[in-house]
């Protein structure tokens, strides 16, 4: 489902990757945009954000965000975002949670696509 507001990029990114819907999730991006899978490593281009999003995916997660920050400029939107992740990694139960700054564009067709997707951006 296309994102129709800046928000709704977070948000479906977590209905995504809790159903394990990869495609679902590589559709919110721009083909070459970046992705901050771990503090200090990027992923760009359609191909690096889907290696990153399949693991991920394969803990089989729940994962929920709110975006208590949305601040637009003409096509382009910064999101601020609170998120929570449960899953199982290979060495047992995970739980994570971060602070994001997400950066997402309004396409041609008035959608939103993440051009910079970072999980990590904000101090805990």
């Amino acid at each position: 489902m296309p994102a129709n507001k800046p928000e709704e990029c977070d948000l479906q990114m977590a209905q995504a990757i809790s159903a394990g819907n990869l495609e679902e999730a590589l559709a919110l991006y721009e083909s070459g945009a970046t992705m901050v899978p771990e503090p200090g490593q990027s992923a760009t281009g359609t191909q690096a954000i889907r290696e990153a999003l399949t693991g991920f995916i394969a803990m089989n997660p729940t994962l929920t965000v709110d975006v208590p920050l949305v601040v637009e400029s003409g096509e382009t939107a910064l999101l601020h975002s609170n998120w929570k992740l449960s899953g199982t990694g290979p060495d047992g139960p995970v739980n994570m949670e971060g602070k994001g700054i997400e950066v997402v564009r309004r396409q041609a067709d008035g959608t939103w696509k993440f051009i910079i997707d970072n999980p990590w951006g904000q101090p805990a």
